[in-house]
């Protein structure tokens, strides 16, 4: 055999085993992407089966064998989304994520806001169909194990003991939940039109003071101490509501309506008193006079009294409005709707009453218009 042929036999034989090595590259490739393929199948059949079993089990009961019954309040406004919140932090549901899945599919967003009664034994659909039908207004008869009288002309302060003395909350956890900046913005954000004038002003003592409406809460199983001041600032904004237009057009603020509100809530027992007394003030306020009401010293002071000594009503406060002129930083209490329509309705402006005395034996208000004539009065009344 020639040199010549012997090269091209050399050249068959690289050429053949190169063949073949691509082949067994190829084969190895092969193997591994069907290797891959092979996990990845067994992989999605896995994360089927479970997510399989997470949704089938999300939709039934939280808690089959459960008998009690949960009062769960659904605010109004509420979305899809917050209601699958609130129901999962209560343990109705399961999952809220598959609670926003199945009423997508199921196309139901006619969900209402109130009070429902739900059992952990309903299964999803008996909880979708229970949103549908609806809640009622307040909580539902027989579901209170404790109720707050909030009652008008109160403080946070008093409101404060109330809570401690009627149900298992602390008066102190309370008054911490005053002074909690980051949930009295959550609260503005949910009622601008309600809280922005209070969330504006420097030297409150506390923000939502005048904000918590007088009624009476039913305590329920469940509920949380937010919940239970979300549900008095709630009524603060319904309460108000028809009244926002006509605050604007006198030029008021919320802040300083309640303010003014909360004085003649103390000041005046009759509605044609309460009206005649709101007109001093607003008299008072516009020749830049201080209201001088007894019950900004009080609110100062912190503490109540029959009478105010001298000392007392030079105490350094913005809220003394015997040595400040103008509204003050806020409310002194909860004034009730009557203070209120009184506040906004005042009567005899064209009087131009700047005093008012009360009769400590018969209650009835008497009104001058010079200080002489105040003190004359409040000598012959014998005060």
């Amino acid at each position: 055999m020639s040199q010549k042929d012997d090269k091209k036999e050399a050249l068959k034989r690289e050429s053949g085993e190169k063949v073949k090595t691509r082949a067994q590259e190829r084969s190895v490739a092969n193997h591994i992407a069907y290797w891959i393929v092979g996990v990845i199948a067994v992989l999605a059949v896995v994360v089927a089966i479970i997510g399989f079993n997470y949704v089938n089990s999300s939709l039934q009961p939280y808690n089959e064998k459960s008998k009690e019954t949960i009062v769960v309040k659904i605010p109004m406004g509420s979305s899809t989304k917050e209601i699958a919140k609130t129901l999962e932090k209560d343990k109705i549901i399961k999952s809220a994520t598959v609670f926003n899945f199945y009423t997508k599919a199921q196309n139901y967003n006619n969900f209402q806001a109130g009070y429902f009664k739900f059992k952990q034994s309903m299964d999803m659909s008996q909880v979708v169909k229970q949103l549908q039908k609806g809640g009622t207004a307040e909580v539902p008869a027989g579901a209170s194990t404790d109720s707050v009288l909030v009652r008008e002309g109160v403080t946070i302060d008093e409101i404060g003991d109330q809570i401690q003395k009627s149900t298992h909350f602390k008066k102190k956890d309370f008054l911490k939940l005053m002074k909690n900046k980051k949930y009295l913005k959550q609260l503005q954000k949910k009622y601008p039109e309600l809280l922005d004038s209070t969330m504006a002003k420097k030297n409150v003592r506390y923000h939502l003071e005048g904000y918590l409406f007088p009624a009476t809460y039913g305590i329920y199983k469940g509920l949380t101490l937010k919940q239970l001041v979300n549900q008095m600032v709630e009524k603060e904004n319904q309460e108000l509501e028809p009244y926002y237009d006509k605050i604007k057009e006198k030029g008021l603020t919320v802040q300083q309506t309640l303010t003014l509100a909360s004085l003649v809530e103390r000041e005046g027992v009759k509605n044609s008193d309460r009206r005649k007394i709101a007109g001093v003030f607003f008299n008072r306020i516009d020749i830049d006079m201080p209201i001088q009401s007894d019950i900004s010293v009080m609110y100062a002071l912190n503490k109540h009294k029959t009478k105010l000594s001298r000392k007392d009503v030079r105490v350094k406060s913005p809220y003394n409005l015997y040595k400040h002129a103008g509204y003050g930083p806020g409310p002194f209490n909860t004034p009730s709707l009557q203070a209120i329509e009184a506040t906004l309705n005042p009567a005899d402006r064209d009087e131009n009453y700047l005093y008012f005395v009360a009769s400590l034996k018969t209650g009835k208000v008497y009104y001058s218009h010079t200080l002489e004539e105040h003190e004359n009065k409040n000598s012959s009344l014998g005060q």
